[in-house]
């Protein structure tokens, strides 16, 4: 589940990698053939060791919020199936009431999912600009020590490279050597909960879910 929700963010900054990419080694004497390699930049960030504690600590930071938020939505959909069912039996007065209560729920709902989300998303770009930052340093050197001229982005936006053998796939490579020489702190461990309450299930954290609709009034 974790790359439904950040593949996006990665792809942007993959687009942005792209046009780096194709210039990461230094120019081949006149007479030398042309080295070119590909790389799955998205792939590459999300693989690396760093880029799965970055995934894994930003679900853990965002999963409470979106938990929340789907509660709400729940609650705000019971709400309009409640209006629904009632609303032949309602007096005007009770329909207002409940077409009220119903709008400032979807307002408040609708707010509150696009803060969470704006936020999650300037983390989301503050951490690829440092991972992005930091896997371009071990293309470039990888780039220069295999004497590669061009290495083209198979990841990004617009692609338009029809075919590319696994032979010149330095993606694995990248990952390896990243991990080689930027080693990460392990995840710390959640802290223990209370002996009176129970730890929440875990389940994968996904964008916060969109709010629905408010129920149209029926006159």
């Amino acid at each position: 589940m974790k790359r439904l929700w950040i593949a996006s963010a990665f792809a942007v900054l993959s687009g942005m990698l792209s046009g780096l990419c194709a210039q990461t080694a230094a120019a081949p004497a006149a007479a030398a053939p042309q080295k070119i390699a590909v790389i799955d930049m998205t792939n590459a960030l999300v693989s690396t060791k760093d880029g799965q504690k970055a995934v894994a600590d930003l679900q853990a930071k965002y999963r409470p919020k979106d938990q929340a938020i789907q509660k709400r939505g729940q609650e705000l959909q019971a709400k309009q199936e409640q209006y629904r069912k009632a609303a032949n039996t309602l007096s005007d007065e009770a329909k207002a009431n409940y077409e009220r209560d119903i709008e400032l729920l979807n307002r408040n709902l609708q707010r509150d999912t696009a803060d969470a989300k704006q936020e999650m998303d300037e983390d989301q770009q503050k951490l690829l600009q440092e991972l992005g930052s930091k896997i371009m340093q071990v293309v470039n050197k990888y780039a220069v020590d295999n004497q590669i001229s061009i290495v083209f982005d198979v990841g990004g936006e617009p692609n338009n490279i029809r075919f590319a053998s696994s032979a010149v796939d330095i993606t694995r490579d990248i990952i390896a050597l990243y991990d080689k020489a930027a080693p990460v702190t392990p995840t710390a461990p959640p802290a223990k909960p209370a002996t009176s309450a129970a730890p929440p299930a875990a389940r994968p954290a996904t964008r916060p879910a969109s709010a629905p609709a408010a129920a149209p009034a029926q006159k």
